[in-house]
């Protein structure tokens, strides 16, 4: 993330990650969280000049019930990706290579984050 005040306010705030831990990232003293997901460290989040600058999908959560989760996110205020080439429902929802269910957003500096179903 291009600043770490941000990011604490999407990831803690729409996304409601549980921050683990903070630390020091390059020059910032506070500049890193590393949040949990399934009871476990799962996503380093630092303050860093190249942030948002990979068109790939950085993370990707695996989840039980696509559904549930993308409605939570919309009522936080996330909004998710819809690209052209593919047919996407009225959630943002879209069909996986291979099978399965498939969404993605972005954070404020414009990471690209998925959420995947097998159902």
């Amino acid at each position: 993330m291009s600043d770490i005040q941000r990011a604490v306010a999407f990831y803690e705030g729409k996304l409601r990650l549980q921050s683990l831990r903070s630390g020091p990232s390059a020059n910032i003293a506070d500049g890193s969280r590393v949040y949990g997901s399934g009871g476990v460290p799962a996503l380093n989040v630092y303050q860093a000049v190249t942030a948002g600058k990979t068109p790939a999908t950085v993370a990707t959560w695996y989840v039980e019930d696509i559904d549930q989760i993308v409605d939570e996110l919309l009522a936080s205020g996330v909004e998710f990706i819809r690209y052209d080439q593919l047919e996407h429902d009225a959630k943002g929802i879209t069909a996986r290579a291979g099978g399965g269910r498939i969404a993605w957003f972005q954070d404020p500096d414009g990471n690209t984050f998925a959420l995947e179903a097998d159902v």
